[in-house]
């Protein structure tokens, strides 16, 4: 099933001049940010099979974030480091990331639609819509933006610290990841507020 494109228009219609859509990837692994992505589509130019990113392969995420890209009428990326999950809490970061990805936009959005339950503070009007990733374009575009530059940010901290296989599992918590714990200990791109890591390792200062 693919996401459309008819509650933003309905926005639109009512005199919403630009939607955006949000989505976050990352809060649940043991290692990297949490990315937050948020996309204004141009109304006229709707690129086809937007979907939730995690029913979509490689392949397809790969070229609809080129296409993404290439025809949105804005986009924004918004982070929170592993370092900023461990001071201020999983739910804060994904908060922070998602404001972040607002800023960035290029273009300042009447109406952010957010996938999920618990929507940032922002500026502007703000609309939470569960499993919103699936059914509507703008968040779809969102969640595909997010999960792309988030696996190629774990490739980038792979090379950093090649034990772990992050390009493989994104950091989350796989027997293979678990393992490298074990043998090699945290590395800096850990989160240390997460078990199995939390309690047993201290961040360096």
């Amino acid at each position: 099933m693919f996401a459309d494109y008819s509650h933003e228009a309905r926005a639109i219609a009512q005199g919403c001049q630009l939607v955006a859509g949000v989505d976050e990837v990352g809060r649940g692994p043991l290692a990297g940010p949490v990315v937050a992505a948020a996309v204004i589509l141009d109304p006229q130019t709707i690129p086809n099979g937007l979907a939730d990113s995690k029913l979509l392969s490689a392949t397809r995420r790969d070229a609809l974030f080129e296409i993404i890209l290439q025809q949105a009428l804005g986009v924004g990326i918004g982070s929170a480091s592993a370092v900023e999950i461990d001071r201020i809490n999983i739910r804060q970061a994904t908060l922070l990331a998602m404001r972040r990805a607002v800023a960035a936009l290029p273009l300042s959005p009447g109406l952010v639609l957010v996938d999920g339950n618990d929507p940032p503070s922002l500026a502007c009007s703000c609309e939470a819509i569960i499993g919103g990733d699936a059914l509507i374009s703008s968040i779809a575009a969102a969640s595909i933006i997010a999960k792309v530059m988030r696996d190629r940010m774990m490739a980038r901290l792979g090379q950093l610290y090649p034990a772990y296989g992050f390009a493989g599992h994104a950091g989350y918590g796989t027997a293979q990841h678990r393992a490298a714990l074990k043998e090699h200990g945290p590395c800096p791109a850990h989160r240390y507020s997460f078990a199995p890591v939390k309690g047993v390792w201290a961040r360096a200062e």
